[in-house]
């Protein structure tokens, strides 16, 4: 094969008129139109003196267009970087600073906000819109619609995903053509899809979950998907009939169960549900069996590593867990301080080696060095344990991760932010339970002496530089942060304490 990833996710559709992408408006792309429309995107990054192993920062919304840039790049040996749609002209500054992106493109609308990012950065601004039009689309069009795929290898970069770290610091995840192609082959093989699925995608696209997972595993299938701009729970009621998969995050499901059009015998015809980003409540897993009889099945994965873990596809799916390693993926539970191999039944930190562990953070030896180990083992940062019969349970974190609603956040990176504002001492920012979210941002203050804090101008100062699903849900002030003997904040202290606040209770 000239280009892997190209060849055996998108090439071989060249020339099929089946539907590949229906919309809600009723339009359908077939997968040779797909592939036409990106063959002129990938001409136009040519035009614009983009080449392979350049990267390509997005910040635009879901749509056909949007995944067709994402096919440019690959055909075109460009590496992918796609961005939170959600994040500030802050935040993209240094994504598209620290990856050297030769290109950002973004909506009309941010144009003004993005312009001194890109100026600063030396890169080129592009527009595209959710509805297809901008400045990088008009030039496209009067490209050819064929386009001389760009020798790569497996080894060679495909994407860039960033994820946060603790000190507030975003990493560049770097994914191979090997880590993205592995895993969709053995996903479409795991949860038996043909090209006879119809997939209902409304997970966004510049996530792993949206466009590595759902995405990929539906191109190597040659299915095609229902292609949503968002959750829409009115529209996901309208297309399930004529859907057979879907896959979605925990706030997925638990709307659908609190509407009560979806029914059992809406769901009859669908043969499959999955779950991920985020924990799925057992009584969610419950609640959806006894409603529809189709239970629920839940896999775990990362940035760094796509998928590593999955609930069979036949079989027990058991509720609490994330069920078995995938095929080639090993994974095994280890004490943290010394690294040694705990027993089966023991709580560790869960370490996966496989075809899908990326290569590596861009730029970050040291970080790199880290946390993935030199026999091809990567420190994931969970805490886990297998029970009796081999399931991976997912029991906790050792770092301060917060997952709201699918999205990893940091509480450095807030923290940060509320220790500049005025008249604030310290802060510790935690996750707590969220009925829809499964966790949301609590910030915990403390004043300096003698100040009474404006807590409604804190918050709109952070969220000036915060994407909304960061901004904290709830301002706390106390005279103090619990610590331990040694100084350290208890973070767990503050987690029970405040674990009622969105319960209702």
């Amino acid at each position: 094969m000239t280009n892997p990833l190209y060849d055996t996710l998108f090439g071989k559709h060249q020339g099929k008129t089946t539907p590949f992408l229906r919309l809600v408006d009723g339009t359908v792309i077939t997968h040779d139109g797909f592939l036409q429309t990106a063959a002129q995107y990938a001409h136009q990054f040519s035009a614009l003196g983009v080449s392979a192993g350049d990267r390509i920062a997005v910040q635009i919304a879901k749509s056909p267009e949007s995944l067709a840039v994402y096919c440019a790049c690959v055909q075109a040996g460009i590496i992918f970087l796609p961005l939170n749609t959600a994040y500030t002209a802050d935040e993209v500054s240094y994504f598209v600073e620290n990856s050297g992106a030769r290109v950002l493109l973004c909506d009309e609308s941010r144009a003004t906000d993005l312009a001194p990012v890109t100026e600063r950065a030396g890169a080129l601004l592009e527009t595209l819109n959710g509805d297809g039009s901008g400045s990088f689309t008009a030039k496209a069009v009067a490209h050819p619609v064929t386009f001389d795929t760009v020798t790569r290898d497996a080894d060679d970069l495909a994407a860039f995903l960033y994820t946060s770290g603790t000190t507030g610091r975003s990493k560049g995840a770097m994914l191979t053509q090997a880590n993205l192609l592995s895993n969709a082959k053995t996903l479409a093989e795991e949860w038996r899809f043909t090209d006879q699925d119809v997939l209902l995608h409304a997970l966004p696209i510049f996530h792993t979950h949206g466009l590595f997972v759902a995405t990929n595993i539906t191109l190597f299938a040659g299915g095609q998907m229902i292609f949503m701009p968002k959750f829409d729970l009115d529209q996901i009621l309208d297309n399930m009939p004529a859907a057979t998969t879907m896959m979605g995050v925990p706030t997925f499901y638990t709307r659908l169960l609190d509407d009560a059009r979806f029914t059992k015998d809406l769901a009859q015809h669908m043969r499959l549900f999955v779950s991920g980003s985020a924990p799925l409540l057992a009584e969610t897993h419950v609640s959806f069996e006894n409603r529809t009889g189709h239970r629920i099945l839940e896999r775990y994965g990362m940035t760094e590593t796509n998928m590593n873990t999955s609930n069979p596809y036949d079989g027990e799916r058991r509720a609490g867990t994330v069920g078995f390693a995938l095929p080639g993926v090993e994974v095994k539970i280890t004490n943290a301080e010394t690294g040694e191999t705990l027993p089966q039944g023991e709580i560790g930190q869960i370490e996966v080696r496989g075809p899908n562990v990326f290569k590596g953070y861009w730029q970050m030896p040291e970080k790199t060095a880290e946390e993935l180990r030199e026999d091809g083992y990567f420190i994931t940062g969970d805490l886990g344990q297998f029970d009796e019969d081999g399931y991976l349970q997912i029991v906790g974190r050792n770092k301060d991760l917060i997952i709201s609603g699918g999205y990893n956040i940091y509480p450095k990176e807030i923290e940060l932010l509320l220790d500049e504002e005025e008249g604030v001492l310290e802060s510790a920012v935690i996750g707590v339970p969220h009925p829809d979210f499964g966790e949301t941002v609590v910030a915990v203050l403390v004043a300096q002496a003698g100040v009474e804090l404006d807590l409604a101008a804190i918050k709109d100062s952070v969220g000036a530089s915060l994407a909304r699903f960061k901004q904290p849900q709830k301002l706390i002030v106390l005279p103090e942060l619990p610590r331990n003997t040694m100084g350290k904040v208890q973070k767990k202290t503050l987690r029970e304490d405040y674990a009622d606040l969105f319960s209702g209770k």
